[in-house]
């Protein structure tokens, strides 16, 4: 889907900076950036990570609203604290950036891949397995475990940061949208949908964040699934087996969601353009194999 710049730039403006679009470039020029109050329309995460950055060695306050809340933004502050930055607030919509004269190196352990995480609970719950997760606190993965729960999985918090997920014989329909933290991210939708295929009864499938992000469905089916898309709306009906297929990678997500379908459907899977998956993923078939998964890379 489209990824524009231009909350982005104009948060910047509002510190000081100059900036011209020339040629297709965007050309910045600024001597310090200066504190401000900014407001962002939309909830962007990557928009909200940049104006902190710019905050933090900018003169004066700035007062950020309508921040993106997700854990990655608190992860990012923690670690620019620690270089000495000034930031209070991170988590919730109202971040305060007080500017610092300079920054300092500083040693810090990023945070767990949450999407990874509930990614390889989804390859236990599409299979009738269970798979446990470490090193991912459960509050990241708020809503996906909640609706986890709704397909009848069983969810246990074995301590603050391993998770186990047991499936059952089958799994049921439920109904998500997608939304910004603490919402379900759209970065799962994918991997819901191969996981609703399967599942007794019909599940809609509302996405509110890109507006292409569906190309996976017309690959599922590929493999027997039921899906029906009606622009942001996709109707998935459950069936009873899914059947191998070569398939076609459109996307990071998509090409998760692929697997997921793969590991469960009769017979083989192929997914080409492999090389998608490794954008959000380290060796993602060297884990899956370890979890007991038929999976080869034959080429990216």
């Amino acid at each position: 889907g489209a990824r524009p710049v231009n909350l982005h730039l104009d948060a910047l403006k509002k510190m000081g900076a100059e900036i011209k679009v020339e040629e297709g470039y965007v050309v910045a020029k600024s001597k310090r950036l200066k504190g401000a109050e900014i407001l962002i329309e939309t909830v962007t995460v990557t928009g909200t990570e940049n104006v902190m950055m710019a905050a933090a060695l900018a003169q004066g306050t700035t007062v950020l609203k309508n921040a993106a809340r997700e854990p990655e933004i608190g992860d990012l502050a923690d670690y620019l604290n620690k270089m000495g930055a000034k930031i209070a607030g991170a988590g919730t919509d109202v971040i305060q950036i007080e500017g610092v004269e300079e920054l300092k190196p500083a040693q810090h352990a990023a945070i767990a891949d949450r999407i990874e995480a509930a990614t390889f609970l989804m390859a236990g719950a599409v299979t009738g397995g269970e798979v446990t997760v470490g090193n991912c606190p459960p509050d990241y993965l708020g809503e996906a475990l909640r609706l986890l729960r709704e397909t009848g999985c069983e969810i246990k918090i074995l301590d603050a940061h391993q998770i186990t997920l047991n499936a059952p014989r089958k799994l049921k329909s439920v109904n998500l949208t997608t939304a910004p933290f603490p919402g379900l991210a759209t970065d799962l939708q994918a991997q819901f949908m191969a996981l609703m295929t399967l599942a007794d009864g019909i599940s809609t499938i509302v996405e509110t964040i890109f507006e292409n992000r569906f190309q996976h469905a017309l690959e599922l089916n590929r493999l027997g699934a039921d899906i029906k898309l009606d622009g942001h709306r996709a109707v998935v009906r459950g069936v009873k087996k899914l059947s191998g297929a070569p398939l076609m990678a459109t996307d990071l997500r998509a090409s998760a969601s692929l697997i997921l379908a793969g590991l469960a459907a009769q017979g083989t899977t192929t997914v080409d353009r492999a090389y998608h998956i490794d954008r959000g993923y380290e060796r993602i078939e060297e884990k899956l194999e370890g979890l007991g998964a038929r999976i080869k890379r034959t080429r990216d």
